[in-house]
């Protein structure tokens, strides 16, 4: 796909980043099977949970699966604050895969919420966190997404529905920072989708995780010419990666429920944490540019 020929590869000074963050944000260790070294080819597949997706299906604010929603207070594990947990009341398609969701800088829980019963609802355990301090720097925002997988498999009231070889991490802002810090420490993980990610580490060429990045082409907080961009670039090891980015949209969009982050987020999740090629279809061929996409590349997962 058509890339800007021009880059600014500018990184803005941390504290003015950090800056126009607050002013815009409203007040408010179980060993996994190693990930795989390249593309997955899939016969049987054990994995899949839920109908044949369709556009309708995969847009919807609700997928197929009820959900619960467990509050998870201070205290509950160890490396993270607090969270909110959202499971699949069904027992009868086995366990499902977890997804660990981080909000971004001075950012609480409540903005990236939407995250988690969206999710939840295609086939999915779910646990949007509340981070140790609002002013948490990406790195931190990993460790913390990395604990909250642990708690989720180990401790959780939901570890009996998870199968803890299938997780993903998920993020905003310095917590899309902190999806690509955890990819980068813990390869066995199965997807990563960092949204609008911010943060001063550009060395991303040791994940191995399958990623897709989300940015914005109004963002002035994380511009993605100099950020989302420049990540996916140095993505040069991954087995497979995706870049996406809104037409007509900020650093703040992630915050709102939105039907073309939501039916990416999940498209990426199904094929990667699911193994499930019935996902491949929203992939490949690589979307179009149009009214929600300024531009999308890939390499277009292969089942």
């Amino acid at each position: 796909m058509h890339r800007h020929l021009t880059r600014a590869f500018r990184v803005l000074p941390a504290a003015a980043v950090l800056a126009a963050s607050a002013a815009l944000a409203p007040a408010a260790n179980a060993a996994a099977p190693a990930a795989p070294s390249g593309p997955v080819r899939f016969a049987a597949n054990p994995y899949e949970r839920g109908p044949a997706p369709t556009e309708a299906s995969i847009t919807a604010e609700k997928g197929p699966f009820a959900i619960e929603k467990i509050d998870v207070p201070a205290g509950s594990g160890t490396g993270f604050n607090k969270g909110t947990i959202y499971a699949p009341t069904d027992r009868s398609q086995g366990t499902f895969g977890a997804i660990a969701v981080s909000p971004g800088f001075v950012s609480p829980q409540a903005l990236i919420d939407w995250y988690g019963p969206r999710l939840a609802s295609q086939g999915f355990v779910v646990m949007t966190l509340e981070t140790n301090s609002l002013f948490d720097l990406p790195a931190a925002r990993g460790e913390q997404l990395l604990a909250a997988l642990d708690y989720l498999t180990a401790k959780s009231p939901a570890k009996d529905r998870i199968d803890a070889s299938r997780l993903a991490v998920m993020g905003h802002s310095m917590g899309g920072g902190g999806t690509l810090e955890a990819a980068n420490k813990r390869a066995s993980l199965q997807a990563a989708v960092p949204l609008a990610p911010w943060d001063t580490n550009y060395a991303w060429q040791n994940v191995k995780v399958p990623t897709m990045i989300m940015g914005a082409d109004n963002d002035t907080i994380a511009p993605p010419d100099s950020m989302a961009e420049s990540y996916y670039d140095n993505l040069t090891t991954v087995p497979e990666k995706a870049y996406l980015e809104l037409k007509n949209a900020g650093h703040m969009t992630f915050n709102s429920p939105n039907t073309t982050i939501a039916k990416y987020a999940i498209a990426w999740m199904k094929r990667f944490v699911d193994n499930d090629a019935r996902y491949e279809q929203f992939l490949c061929p690589e979307p179009a540019p149009g009214a929600a996409i300024a531009q999308y590349e890939g390499t277009c997962p292969t089942g």
